[in-house]
């Protein structure tokens, strides 16, 4: 595992065992912030989208779950981001 390592992290086995034990962690730390960061990501951007319509995003999203309306982060940031046509029509319907 740890082929591709540079000087004694590649060959000393001690060093190369720790070097990959560590690099395990913080692949593991790595999959766990890249979903906050995505979350993060999406409610910045239904935010902006939503401030435009008059709505703030807690708001947005407190009518969202009233109207029944089960659509998730992901796709309401893609709908504001990339279709805001669509997403007018998703805060029209909210209103």
């Amino acid at each position: 595992m740890s082929k591709g390592y540079y000087g004694a992290r590649k060959n000393v086995r001690t060093v190369s065992k720790n070097a990959v034990d560590k690099g395990l962690v913080y692949a593991y730390i790595g999959r766990k912030q890249r979903k906050r960061n995505f979350r993060r990501l999406w409610i910045a951007r239904i935010n902006a989208g939503s401030r435009v319509h008059g709505l703030s995003y807690s708001q947005f999203m407190g009518k969202l779950g009233k109207a029944n309306i089960g659509l998730n982060r992901k796709v309401l940031a893609d709908l504001a981001m990339n279709h805001p046509d669509a997403f007018k029509a998703v805060v029209d319907q909210v209103k």
